[in-house]
């Protein structure tokens, strides 16, 4: 885990903030889909990224895909906006047991009301894995461990932190279900008291996250999985970075215009006659950059249309516009 080179990129952050508001709400917007759709997507929810946007910004329905499915979606969005009630209440206070127990809640509100916001009172398994996790009588007393470690090892570097916590949490498996999605809102709920912004842990990477939680918990190293984690967390950063401008214009995708003024993405997407999910899923592909919408991001929309007309794949379309 490279703490040194995140600490840079959050010093330079801290640096250039506040940010504008309309780069603040494009990528709280941003990163409320993105979080959703990846953390619900490990968990095998087969809504896609553009599926999951139209669920929570236009409250729609999506054909062929199970009710279960779309109140993940609508769940895991009012988790977020919990922990985010948490930060603006301030780090001070801490994280409670009773917040787990709120955000399990949501999580599974409407799922399986049972046993939201409740521990486990069964044996679990994890499908695949030989992990062996506590006896269901033992869960109390290790989430009141938990809770006072949270309380006392506040002095660990903020991604170092959030990322022990989530693994001690995974670790001790409170919940029948639901214990990944809500130890990655633990996690982030720790990374944004601190003024890092969310890891998000991109589906592509589900085995060497998997593998590397079951690695340390096995008893091996447990640097795998938090080389994951904070690669996340600097992927996450460098989007932060590029909306304050504080990224060369050689930089990953060079839209931030000489010309001036920050867009909403609502308006680019009308300006070039795309949807808001178009926009949104060129942004997490990359092709475009998330929050630094300037005047130049028209022409580049342009661009991508006129390549995709070609019939190139995205693969193709990305190094066209960045190169091999």
């Amino acid at each position: 885990m490279n703490l040194q080179r995140l600490d840079a990129k959050k010093l330079a952050l801290d640096r250039r903030r506040p940010l504008p508001p309309d780069a603040v709400r494009n990528l709280e917007a941003w990163f409320r889909v993105e979080l959703t759709y990846t953390s619900n997507a490990l968990e095998g929810n087969t809504l896609s990224r553009r599926e999951t946007a139209v669920v929570l910004e236009k409250g729609l329905t999506v054909g062929g895909k199970s009710l279960k499915e779309h109140l993940e979606a609508t769940n895991h969005a009012r988790a977020l906006d919990f922990v985010h009630t948490l930060v603006e209440r301030g780090s001070r206070r801490g994280v409670s047991e009773r917040d787990i127990l709120r955000l399990h809640e949501l999580v599974l509100e409407g799922i399986d009301d049972a046993n939201a916001g409740r521990y486990r009172d069964v044996a679990v398994r994890i499908a695949g894995s030989t992990v062996v996790l506590p006896n269901p009588r033992k869960v109390p007393d290790l989430m009141t461990e938990f809770c006072s470690w949270l309380r006392t090892r506040s002095d660990l570097h903020p991604v170092a932190f959030a990322a022990e916590a989530h693994y001690r949490l995974v670790s001790i498996h409170p919940f029948i279900d639901g214990n990944g999605r809500t130890a990655r809102l633990l996690m982030n709920l720790l990374l944004l008291q601190r003024g890092y912004p969310p890891a998000i842990i991109r589906p592509r990477d589900r085995v060497a996250y998997l593998g590397g939680l079951e690695t340390a918990q096995l008893g091996g190293s447990k640097t795998a999985y938090e080389t994951l984690v904070a690669r996340a967390v600097e992927r996450s950063l460098d989007i932060y970075l590029d909306a304050a401008g504080s990224r060369s214009q050689a930089g990953r995708t060079g839209l931030a215009g000489s010309a001036g003024g920050l867009m909403k993405i609502g308006q680019l997407a009308k300006s070039v006659g795309a949807t808001v999910p178009t926009i949104r899923h060129w942004i997490a592909l990359g092709l475009l950059d998330v929050a630094q919408i300037a005047a130049d991001a028209v022409a580049r929309c342009r661009r991508i249309q006129l390549l995709k007309g070609r019939r190139l794949t995205l693969a193709e379309i990305r190094t066209e516009l960045h190169g091999p």
